[in-house]
């Protein structure tokens, strides 16, 4: 059989559903139980589009949307409530929150608005209106019957030729010597191409089958459903969806009365090393005590459900990935099998999850920007203890703001390199990237090392304009351990990178940017090449995206001939950047540094420092500059020679933060950001880097198609008449009023004094001056497109002789 699906909740019954209307029929749901006996049978039903991430937000309108198709197909109801919902704000910061998921919106084609706090009260009367400042309205709101769903899902999958087998547990699986796996169940044994892990509770034990441990952890979580309420009784029609962000609650009408779900702070994890196989059915004992500062916030801000009385109370373990987000895709080591997993918000994401990843196995793409869902954001770093506190400060923090610039206390300082004691000591602030503590700006003295947050400008402010200012007129010095780092090697390494990468290899001794694409001629990556001879070659490229990337070298790696390794803790490094860069080198390198000697993008094995190094001329600032690289044991003391002999040339430290604002200035893209797997090299002005003379490479046919056609959007550049708040990302872009585009990144341009957008719009108005807008905080402030760089459009300071 093509694919076996583990787990009959809703995700994997809509995965089932998806492979089948995708094409593939011979295809199986395995459940230990009935249908749903997992989380799904006791879960709300609730269904919403506000999303943190705006491409989870579109999934999540999919799957609203698709429950009316889906009773008409399967003929089973779905039991569709579509009431509306009603986010309520009680400050001031909540509703910038709300401005900007309502601008989100407008690209995303979601039809949600502000509204007043009378006008909120108009839709929901049971309210205190003093206790909140505005809300957001959203249509597509409401909540559905959860065993109606999973039964439509699983009807109409087997009317298609899909079977599902109930009452039958998963035993073993095991990988086959042809990459199919064995199936072994309690009635038998089934051979399958694919295996789906949509094991919901179970997930980890499914997964731990194959020597996988997936980051997921079940919570308990509570609802209770009130008595009859009168003001619902009278009502003409059903009472809207409701989230009370500072009550830390959501409703919906139940009945003659309500359903009250909470998201407590202290928030109790179920079942924390294994999940019980017997558990069927079954919910938790209640603990009104621990949601009651939630119910009494509730009760002051609904009066009318302080008499209500409580009819029932629910409680059930659902389960949570370290960051709210699902778990979704292929798994690297194991061939061909899948995960859908980690999946909280079941009846608002579980069509869009089961679309994404039919679309994954069928098609070899999801067909979406899924990266908020891939679990290769995670790696092996995600231990057990690391997974629990991250789940229990994201359920903790279901209904709190997460602020742009935000980073969160749980887990952390769970990698770190050798010198994060001597930056903690420059009185660095530290964010966390793929786990790593990197430092995000550094406090000056008389200024406390923490970031206040905030979607306006915040106290890093100024002390990141000094830091911007140093590399500008100075030398800057920057950790840049958060790369990722692969050696490549082997009598055919230089042939598989050819394959691999869209640019042609550079020499020995040299460096090249390249754009790794998928079959599709989308970007999937955005690398540094180094040739370093001898068939050796290094690839720099984004950390976060480190497992993705291994994934996908992995699945394309020969039999033999090449050898990849993840240089993640052996190499670390610093970048030094500014015009006195190279006086500071030339003062601690072995060899000349000169113009003549290591002109840029030249690639050098060295001493610095009396340690061992690899020396790379580039810089993602956009001044001179130099990458040095040395293995690990010998960080600190390439770190101490660098700041001794920096002394002498104006040496500053400077973080994240500050690079942001270099790379805007020079319209430098980014992973994640600028380049991801739904743009092309032609959209993303990356063409110059996509060498179709030099033969054939993956998606190199459909990069040539475009190129040839044309591309239907471009990257360009926006400069904001901002006030207090830049922009951050996904901010619509206006042009004639109407929404033409989005921002991918932004940020103050602290040497040009601007507040910069790197932008996604038609090609028709790549070319177009005047007449944009981009809207930051509800508020559309005009925006001018630069046609160069703000900084050195020419290039000139990097490549200094």
């Amino acid at each position: 059989m093509q694919v076996a699906v583990i787990g009959g909740g809703v995700v994997g019954a809509s995965v089932l559903y998806h492979l089948t209307k995708a094409g593939w029929t011979d295809v199986v749901l395995i459940e230990r139980d009935e249908l749903t006996s997992g989380s799904t049978w006791h879960a709300a039903g609730g269904m919403h589009t506000l999303n943190g991430d705006p491409n989870v937000a579109k999934l999540q309108q999919y799957t609203i949307k698709l429950y009316q198709d889906l009773e008409a197909e399967s003929g089973q109801s779905c039991g569709i409530h579509i009431t509306g919902g009603i986010d309520l704000a009680g400050t001031r910061e909540r509703m910038d929150f709300l401005k900007l998921a309502v601008a989100r919106g407008r690209y995303l084609g979601l039809d949600m608005e502000l509204v007043t706090v009378d006008e909120a009260a108009r839709l929901f009367p049971l309210m205190e209106k003093k206790h909140f400042v505005g809300a957001l309205f959203n249509p597509l709101e409401g909540h559905v019957d959860p065993a109606g769903v999973t039964q439509a899902y699983a009807k109409a999958a087997r009317n298609r030729g899909a079977e599902v087998y109930r009452f039958n547990r998963m035993l073993e699986l095991v990988a086959r010597i042809d990459g199919h796996w064995d199936v072994i169940t309690e009635k038998g044994t089934l051979v399958a191409q694919h295996v789906v892990n949509a094991a919901g509770l179970w997930a980890r034990e499914v997964g731990r089958m194959t020597g996988l441990e997936l980051p997921v952890l079940a919570m308990e979580h509570h609802y209770l459903v009130t008595g009859e309420i009168p003001e619902v009784a009278a009502s003409a029609t059903e009472m809207l969806h409701v989230i009370d962000f500072e009550g830390e609650i959501y409703m919906r009408q139940e009945g003659r009365g309500m359903l009250i779900g909470t998201y407590e702070k202290a928030g109790v994890p179920w079942a924390v090393r294994e999940t019980p196989w017997n558990f069927t059915h079954e919910l938790l004992p209640p603990d009104l005590d621990r949601i009651a500062p939630s119910l009494e916030v509730g009760f002051a801000h609904f009066p009318a459900l302080e008499n209500a009385g409580i009819k029932l109370v629910v409680n059930g373990p659902f389960t949570f990935s370290p960051d709210g987000n699902p778990l979704i895709g292929p798994v690297r080591g194991l061939p061909n099998y899948w995960v859908a997993c980690g999946v909280m918000a079941g009846f608002s994401q579980g069509g869009g999850v089961g679309l994404a990843l039919a679309n994954w196995m069928v098609h070899g793409d999801p067909g979406f920007d899924v990266w908020a869902m891939d679990v290769a954001r995670f790696g092996d770093w995600t231990t057990m203890a690391y997974t629990n506190a991250k789940v229990r400060e994201n359920y903790s923090r279901r209904f709190s703001i997460r602020f742009p610039n935000e980073e969160l206390p749980a887990a952390r300082a769970v990698r770190t390199t050798p010198v994060y004691d001597l930056l903690a000591a420059q009185r660095a602030v530290f964010g966390a990237a793929f786990g790593l503590e990197h430092a995000l700006w550094f406090a000056p003295p008389g200024c406390e090392a923490v970031e206040d947050v905030t979607f306006r400008r915040s106290n890093a402010h100024a002390p990141v304009t000094e830091e911007c200012t140093a590399v500008r007129s100075a030398v800057g010095l920057l950790e840049i351990a958060t790369f990722g780092k692969y050696e490549v090697s082997g009598a055919g390494a230089a042939t598989w990178l050819n394959q691999l990468l869209a640019n042609r290899l550079p020499r020995v001794g040299r460096m090249s940017l390249s754009p790794m694409l998928n079959h599709n001629g989308k970007l999937i990556g955005d690398f540094t090449v180094a040739n370093a001879g001898h068939d050796r070659y290094f690839l720099f490229g984004s950390g976060v995206a480190e497992e993705y990337h291994l994934r996908w070298f992995a699945s394309h790696l020969p039999a033999a001939g090449v050898a990849l390794r993840s240089l993640r803790t052996e190499l670390l490094g610093f970048a030094i950047a500014g015009p006195r860069a190279r006086d500071l080198l030339a003062t601690l390198c072995a060899d000349d540094v000169s113009n003549d000697a290591l002109p840029f993008l030249s690639f050098r094995k060295t001493e610095v420092a009396t340690v061992p190094a690899f020396i790379g001329r580039i810089s993602f600032t956009g001044e001179l500059g130099y990458e040095i690289w040395v293995p690990a044991d010998c960080q600190r003391t390439l770190y101490a020679a660098l700041v001794h002999a920096g002394g002498e040339v104006g040496l500053r430290h400077f973080g994240a933060r500050a690079l942001h604002s270099l790379r805007l200035e020079k319209s430098f893209g980014n992973w994640a950001r600028e380049y991801r797997p739904i743009y092309s090299p032609s959209e993303a002005g990356l063409d110059r880097f996509v060498d179709l003379s030099k033969g054939d490479f993956i998606g190199r046919a459909a990069a040539q198609r475009e190129r040839e056609a044309g591309p239907k959007r471009r990257l360009v550049t926006l400069v904001i008449d901002a006030a207090d708040a830049d922009p951050i990302g996904d901010e619509p872009v206006w042009h004639d009023d109407l929404v033409v585009g989005w921002v991918t990144s932004g940020g103050y341009g602290h040497c040009v004094g601007k507040s910069i957008a790197l932008a996604y719009v038609p090609a028709s108005l790549a070319q177009v001056a005047t007449g944009f807008e981009v809207e930051i905080l509800g508020e559309r402030r005009s925006a001018d497109l630069a046609p160069r760089p703000l900084h050195d459009p020419t290039g000139s300071r990097m490549r200094l002789s």
